[in-house]
């Protein structure tokens, strides 16, 4: 009896590690199912799993969640209208972003399209040294050189004569600041404050590390707006010419969509810092130009998938063209296979995208749905001069959006992100001649791939749901 107890003992000890992992990955299930997660999604982790089991469930616990919701199991941010948005639905995708909570267009704004680094560390440097009450900036990355060393010194210098600075970084994207933050001290001691978004280290099943602040948002007393792709950090902006800087973008605006971003960055900013959300004034209705744009933010504190969503009707209804600027393309196959039909249908289809991006992971991510649009003669420009890190897409001649998301499923349906819907045949016309730039000095054919090749693109298309 006693052997038989001790053998029994010894069999639970010796095979503790296997049931601790098979009951880990019992409950992972069970996680997922309680999501409610896409059968794609569910698909990719299963094959994950099976391939390689506890790798698999480690993975799952850094970067398992997609949606983070309040107690109430409500989305944390709810944008408030300004005083001048429409009250009439203009198109079909106004009416889905406006069902998904999205605040309706705003009819009066300017806008001025950024798209050299000079250009836009001059025009932020400006608005720093001009701002007089309040400065709010949110960035993913935010690197230690020479462009922020000159952004920190300006935004000591304003907090030192009492204005409020409030600088919101990504503790991921700018993980090396993260973890030696010295650099901010003289800011802090001037009365600015900086706070990071997301921790990097939480208990299994609570932690968001896969849940990334992607937005740009740069805004100055409230009134003035610059945001698009750029971080800050000199591969993005500086105030000389560089052979090493990234092709990107920013816009600068003023009107009653500053608002709206300034709803947006204050919810970041009270996740980030425990504060309670700061109600954000509303302008008075000042007309500061003939513009109409509809701020869309997305991400886990937005209930639904406003921004897909809107895209994917956007690419349907168009009838001429659509073409996409994006540095990286790791879509899901619903927008895949609505490209392919805008192709179809005899629209000017163009995916507008770097021949090698900053990330070999993310190319061969990538070929394996672009060689499907290629196929289906979608028209790929692989543009040959540099990183192309902008992202706007253009539709027809009336619409463009343009933000921080990528064209990929991280940016649509789990980063932060925000973008503006610019509803303008002049902005249209502007972005279009920024555009025809890269499709002058592009490739337009994928390149050949061997069997091992092709084989490991394919093999890509599992993991892409989670990329």
């Amino acid at each position: 009896m006693k052997n038989d107890f001790l053998g029994l003992l010894n069999f639970f000890i010796f095979n503790s590690g296997f049931l601790a992992g098979g009951f880990l990955i019992i409950l992972t299930l069970l996680h997922m199912l309680y999501q409610r997660r896409s059968p794609t999604s569910i698909i990719s982790w299963l094959l994950f799993i099976i391939l390689v089991p506890y790798i698999a469930v480690v993975v799952y616990f850094l970067i398992g969640a997609r949606k983070q919701l309040t107690k109430n199991n409500n989305s944390a941010l709810s944008l408030k209208e300004g005083g001048d948005v429409s009250q009439v639905e203009i198109n079909s995708t106004d009416r889905i972003l406006r069902s998904n909570g999205i605040s309706g267009v705003s009819q009066h704004n300017n806008f001025e399209l950024i798209t050299d680094g000079v250009g836009a560390f001059n025009k932020m440097m400006a608005e720093i040294n001009n701002a007089e009450k309040s400065i709010s900036m949110s960035t993913y990355v935010f690197k230690r050189d020479c462009v922020t060393k000159a952004i920190l010194e300006a935004l000591t210098q304003k907090a030192s004569q009492g204005v409020k600075v409030r600088l919101l970084l990504d503790s991921l994207g700018s993980s090396h600041l993260y973890f030696w933050q010295g650099i901010f001290r003289p800011l802090r001691k001037a009365g600015g404050e900086v706070a990071f978004f997301m921790p990097l280290f939480r208990l299994p099943y609570q932690n968001y590390i896969n849940l990334r602040n992607h937005r740009k948002i740069y805004l100055f007393d409230e009134k003035t707006l610059m945001t698009g792709g750029m971080n800050l950090a000199e591969e993005y902006m500086g105030p000389e010419e560089s052979i090493h800087r990234w092709k990107d973008v920013l816009f600068k605006t003023e009107g009653s969509s500053t608002y709206q971003y300034s709803q947006v960055f204050e919810s970041g900013w009270s996740y980030a810092t425990g504060q309670p959300i700061r109600q954000v004034k509303e302008p008075e209705s000042i007309k500061c130009g003939n513009s109409s744009m509809q701020v869309v933010p997305s991400g886990p504190d937005i209930k639904g998938d406003a921004l897909f969503e809107g895209l994917i009707n956007a690419i349907s209804m168009a009838k001429e063209r659509v073409w996409i600027v994006t540095p990286y393309y790791v879509p899901d196959e619903m927008m895949n296979r609505t490209l392919k039909m805008a192709k179809r249908r005899g629209l000017d289809v163009k995916l507008i995208t770097p021949k090698f991006s900053n990330h070999i992971l993310a190319d061969l991510s990538r070929s394996s749905y672009m060689r499907e649009l290629a196929e289906n003669e979608v028209d790929l420009v692989l543009y040959k001069g540099g990183m192309l890190h902008a992202k706007a897409i253009l539709l027809d001649d009336n619409t463009v959006m343009i933000g921080s998301a990528n064209l990929d499923n991280r940016s649509l349906l789990i980063n932060y992100e925000v973008v503006s819907f610019a509803y303008s045949k002049d902005i249209v016309k502007e972005v279009e001649v920024w555009m025809s730039l890269f499709i002058k000095d592009a490739d337009h054919e994928m390149p050949e791939a061997s069997t091992l090749r092709r084989v490991s693109e394919n093999f890509m298309r599992i993991l892409a749901p989670q990329m």
